[in-house]
């Protein structure tokens, strides 16, 4: 447990996928513990229900449920931006408990300037058109994250540097460059009509900070990234944005988390059959 945690005042996770085999919840359990965040901002894909498997949910997952649970009960807001791969829980936006609340966008005051916050799958048209091709994307997506881990075990035995092949593949295809940048164009464009200082956004798995012009005006976009293969988070403090990079921060990299606080009781139990019936609701929801 890190004893001098470092002060931030809004920490933007996304694209955690909990539930699934690419999901690095270790790494991200030792960054949560390096920090004291006076706002935590889920921007959607937390728990991934289109890939949950009762078969595996390990406790390293549910420990990031638990950590959430104890800054709400110590007072901090989270907000729970719903994503695509979490979209059942858009069915329960405005709900509140204590400092929770589910919502499907969010606008953010920050000393003056306007945040505007979503996850960012309005922007994709398969997820528009034809969800089950954007399900069966995601499935081989994950195929590929364990490929990789496989080539990164035997990386690390013959002493070679970890390689993400997904993001070779998204830097080299022009298809999947020009995706991004669209992505990012529309929401600047979005956000400066709008009169928006900043657009936070997840979905594409890209962390970046940058301004955008328009013939309209200007605005920041900024982007989370994702925990399967950037490990990264946005936070905003004393008045100025930043990219968090989990593979750049040696003190997160040291913190021993003390797991005891993290017990696991039949809470575990409860909450991996509340996703088998989210997972079913989405399957009926597919299907129609």
């Amino acid at each position: 447990m890190a004893k001098n945690k470092r002060k931030v005042e809004v920490v933007v996770l996304s694209d955690i996928h909990l539930g699934t085999i690419g999901c690095r919840a270790e790494e991200l359990l030792k960054y949560l513990n390096s920090i004291q965040p006076k706002k935590l901002i889920l921007n959607g894909d937390i728990v991934d229900i289109w890939q949950f498997k009762k078969r595996y949910w390990p406790k390293s997952h549910m420990r990031i449920i638990k950590h959430i649970t104890s800054l709400l009960s110590k007072g901090v807001p989270v907000y729970y931006v719903t994503g695509n791969h979490d979209e059942l829980l858009r069915k329960f936006e405005g709900f509140s408990l204590g400092k929770l609340q589910i919502v499907n966008k969010l606008i953010l005051n920050l000393n003056g300037k306007k945040a505007w916050i979503f996850h960012g799958d309005v922007f994709d048209v398969t997820m528009q058109y034809a969800k089950w091709l954007t399900k069966l994307g995601s499935i081989g997506y994950d195929l590929l994250i364990m490929i990789n881990s496989v080539v990164n075990y035997f990386a690390k035995l013959m002493g070679r540097e970890k390689v993400s092949l997904s993001r070779k593949i998204k830097n080299s295809v022009k298809s999947a460059v020009k995706y991004i940048n669209s992505f990012e164009q529309t929401a600047a464009e979005i956000a400066i009509d709008k009169g928006y200082d900043y657009v936070v956004c997840g979905h594409i798995h890209h962390p970046e900070y940058k301004e955008i012009k328009s013939k309209n005006g200007s605005t920041c976009y900024l982007n989370s990234g994702d925990w399967i293969e950037s490990l990264s988070a946005l936070e905003y403090h004393k008045g100025e944005w930043s990219i968090y990079e989990y593979h750049q921060d040696q003190n997160a990299k040291t913190v021993e988390p003390d797991l005891e606080s993290y017990k696991l009781d039949d809470s575990e139990k409860i909450f991996k059959e509340m996703l088998v019936d989210f997972t079913s609701m989405s399957e009926k929801t597919l299907s129609v």
